[in-house]
């Protein structure tokens, strides 16, 4: 089956740049938004350098980079005797490579700009709910002409992914997120910083770069906490927490100054789940529809980002849909399944309840960390250059 018109549904990194890929090879492409403007969604993340490869491809990274912010190092201690307990550099990689802090405003201007450009249709304020035999049906019950192939890269929440297998299974400690001005000195402009107490306690500060059209430079602040707690939170006030986070680390007091209302911290919850198989009849899944979990990893857009271009690729390579789908499903199956592996069996030793957990990665981790064959390892993992499937 040849496939000339493609839907894509969702305006997020992933539906933005398999929409892009598949224009620029010749196809038309009709990209759904559930909101009344297609708008970013969150606050800054870490491009990775396999995310950061697929947009040399698309020859964007100029682009996102002069917004962005270069990272060579993530750093996190914990909080009572200040031991080092994460140190990964890029620079320790076999190819050295630095890391991106953007803001998800500064990656969705050029990716919807590029896509404009390119002559997707952007249809806005229609909520796709269901797919089968290549037509939508949106949240009004009105169904879509057929479409060649329907992408679904709608998020974690997927009403559409939904039908191919179980949702995301919740897991208990979210965090709160929010921009803030960058704090400066004695914050490092080139990494991610973290302070733990335990695993139930973890604050950080991402650089990130800037807005489009803002040259003032900015911060991601984050608070790990229970999604269950949210409401306690609320009820304490602000200067509680406030309190809380400056014993934990008081050098960050200037990242909570800009924070001045709880409407500002936005809470994020998160799950796990994998497809076993995203792909059905006309119908392709990427991005967090597909497979979502914590962020330890750092790995959410990137893992969107690869799968958007291993599926282009499969259908720039196979005449037949059947085939493609079937291509794109086997070149990512591995690697997805080592990141899920990694990120689910890694998160309790950040956010969990107990001390047993956050012992073992001070005392024993943290040593192991410092192993000849460790650093080059742990840079590695954090680039999600593991079974890289760019390779195959």
């Amino acid at each position: 089956m040849s496939v000339q018109h493609v839907a894509v549904v969702g305006a997020g990194p992933s539906g933005l740049a398999a929409a892009l890929m598949l224009a620029r090879q010749g196809r038309r492409v009709t990209l759904f938004e559930r909101f009344d403007e297609a708008r970013p969604v969150g606050a800054g993340f870490m491009l990775q350098p396999t995310g950061l490869a697929v947009l040399d491809d698309l020859g964007l990274t100029p682009a996102v980079a002069a917004l962005g912010q270069p990272l060579n190092h993530i750093f996190g201690r914990e909080a009572r005797r200040g031991r080092v307990v994460l140190d990964i550099r890029y620079s320790d990689l076999n190819r050295p490579r630095q890391a991106l802090g953007v803001h998800r405003a500064a990656l969705f201007h050029v990716l919807h700009q590029a896509c404009v450009a390119e002559g997707v249709e952007i249809v806005t304020a229609r909520e796709m709910v269901a797919a089968g035999e290549g037509r939508l049906t949106d949240a009004a019950g009105h169904e879509t002409p057929a479409f060649d192939l329907v992408i679904d890269a709608s998020g974690a929440r997927s009403r559409i992914a939904a039908a191919l297998g179980p949702g995301p299974r919740p897991l208990r400690f979210g965090a709160l997120w929010a921009t803030v001005p960058w704090p400066g000195a004695p914050f490092d402009e080139t990494a991610l910083e973290q302070v733990y107490r335990a695993a139930d306690k973890m604050v950080g500060v991402l650089p990130v770069g800037a807005r489009p059209g803002s040259p003032d430079r900015l911060a991601t602040f984050f608070w790990s906490l229970k999604a269950d707690d949210h409401p306690a939170w609320l009820d304490a006030g602000l200067d509680a927490w406030k309190g809380e986070a400056l014993s934990l680390w008081p050098e960050i007091e200037p990242a909570l100054d800009a924070l001045t209302d709880p409407d500002q911290l936005t809470l994020a919850s998160y799950g796990h789940h994998t497809l076993i198989r995203p792909v059905a009849d006309r119908l392709a899944v990427i991005g967090d529809a597909a497979h979502s979990t914590s962020p330890q990893l750092g790995q959410g857009v990137n893992m969107g980002l690869l799968d958007a271009h291993a599926l282009t690729e499969a259908l720039a390579t196979h005449a037949d849909l059947g085939d493609a789908l079937a291509a794109y499903a086997r070149v990512r199956r591995w690697h997805l399944r080592l990141y899920q592996a990694l990120s689910f069996g890694f998160t309790p030793f950040y956010q969990a309840d107990g001390r047993f957990l956050p012992w073992v990665r001070d005392h024993i981790l943290g040593k192991v960390a410092r192993l000849p064959f460790a650093p080059r390892l742990l840079a590695a993992t954090v680039s999600g250059l593991l079974l890289d499937p760019r390779r195959r």
